[in-house]
């Protein structure tokens, strides 16, 4: 009986498309021909990889109109946005930019008796299972460097956003880049957790929930296989009393309802302190206002659909929990919100710890806020969460924020800024987000093995 899975579109419930699921047995033969390609890939001098890379971008820039109209009727994003094409293209340039030097061998002696060095091998064959909020920028995050370093690719990407593989793939193909090398595969949880059981891959990249990480740690276990996570966020912004108010708000309401709050590093919570806290709400509720939701087709839509209706129930659910528990929701219901995945975005304040909403991701258009007296309660708060993905500090201090930095549990510290991904930093998590480190040098050496030479020298 043959299985499918079907994309159903945000914008109206209709079938987007449909795929046919590979069974157990094509997987493994698709993970064997990238096995049988990837001698041959990394042998390739590193120039010629990192140009079909970059000619791989070039090709998926010929396409960003239809790019966006294409995510808008996969996951939702308003067309006014333009798809992902500059921060895609960002990501994978800077990462061509800096192999040669992040893959250059450590030379710890060259001697007339000694050769002692450490080189960075390829893993081998790379399975990259990308989440569908952003689907081309997470995946680049991987695919890129892992081909310039020498593996080949395996890509599973989320059901809501399988047209993304599909498109990935015939760019780098159209590129120059070998059908072996880079694959898409319609996987289900059984074969993708037999690739890695069994061996078949030597590398595992997943973005998602926790418990989908905690299945490919599953599947890993006992096989030594390598598994970098980044699983979820409930990310918080703190505004102290020296904070630019009006550039705070802006930015914190942008990353909090951006993308309809799906953003693995957006905002989910703020503390403000108390001198700034009934200014920054005002100034906040009438921003939210403001936005207009709508079909993502339309160019005026400012906030689309949320991406699934299992997503906008979950938010709906925390928001009447915390309400019930005595929180404040500030925005009535817009008129386009559908009581399905059109949903209205909420600030809520009178909100506490004690309340899911503050707890547990969300992933939607929703921020809870809050009043702190100071720093130590601050960073209190910003650390009793079981996640650790980003947090950002608005203060005028540089070191002040490097200070209260230091002692947040998180990946990455912002300082009047947030809901970004720099190329040239680690991207990383701690606790229940999970562990692994994309882009910047550190990403590259991720993506390969150590391997130490120590060659003694006849005379």
């Amino acid at each position: 009986m043959t299985r499918t899975v079907k994309l159903i579109s945000p914008i109206d419930g209709s079938v987007y498309l449909e795929r046919r699921v590979l069974e157990r047995e094509e997987a493994e033969a698709a993970a064997d021909r990238a096995r049988g390609a990837q001698a041959a890939w990394a042998a390739r001098p590193l120039d010629e990889r990192i140009a079909l890379v970059r000619a791989a971008v070039a090709e998926v820039g010929r396409t960003t109109d239809r790019m966006a109209e294409e995510l808008a009727w996969q996951m939702g994003r308003p067309v006014r946005y333009g798809g992902e094409f500059r921060g895609f293209e960002e990501r994978a340039l800077y990462m061509a930019d800096i192999a040669h030097e992040a893959l250059a061998p450590i030379m710890v002696e060259d001697s007339p008796a000694f050769l002692r060095k450490i080189e960075r091998e390829p893993h081998g064959v790379v399975l990259v299972i990308a989440p569908w909020n952003y689907p081309y920028m997470t995946a680049i995050n991987t695919v890129a460097p892992a081909l310039i370093a020498g593996n080949t690719v395996l890509l599973k990407h989320a059901a809501q956003t399988l047209l993304v593989g599909e498109r990935l793939v015939e760019a780098f193909h159209a590129a120059g880049v070998p059908e072996d090398v880079f694959q898409n595969l319609v996987l289900d949880h059984d074969a993708t957790e037999a690739l890695i059981a069994n061996r078949h891959v030597d590398f595992v990249n997943f973005t998602g929930s926790v418990a989908g990480g905690q299945a490919m740690e599953r599947a890993a276990a006992g096989t030594f296989i390598p598994v970098s996570t980044e699983l979820g966020g409930k990310d918080p912004g703190y505004v102290r009393a020296d904070a630019d108010l009006d550039a705070a708000v802006e930015t914190l309401m942008d990353g909090a309802m951006f993308n309809s709050g799906q953003c693995c590093c957006g905002i989910e919570r703020i503390y403000v302190h108390d001198s700034l806290f009934d200014a920054f709400v005002e100034k906040s509720v009438a921003l939210v206002k403001g936005m207009k939701l709508g079909n993502p087709l339309d160019p005026e839509t400012t906030i689309g659909p949320m991406a699934n209706i299992r997503f906008a129930e979950l938010a709906r659910r925390q928001i009447a929990d915390a309400v019930a528990q005595g929180a404040v929701a500030h925005i009535e219901p817009f008129p386009q919100d559908d009581g399905g995945v059109y949903l209205t975005p909420q600030i809520l304040t009178s909100v506490t710890h004690d309340m899911e909403i503050m707890r547990e991701e969300t992933f939607g258009p929703v921020v809870g806020i809050m009043a702190v007296r100071d720093d130590e309660e601050a960073i209190g708060l910003m650390n009793d969460s079981r996640f650790g993905l980003t947090c950002s500090i608005w203060t005028r201090d540089a070191d002040k924020a490097e200070e209260i930095g230091r002692r947040l549990q998180t990946g990455t510290v912002f300082m009047n800024r947030c809901d970004y991904l720099d190329p040239g930093l680690c991207w990383t998590g701690c606790k229940d987000t999970g562990r692994g480190a994309g882009l910047s040098v550190l990403g590259f050496h991720a993506l390969t093995r150590p391997k130490s030479y120590h060659l003694k020298k006849t005379v």
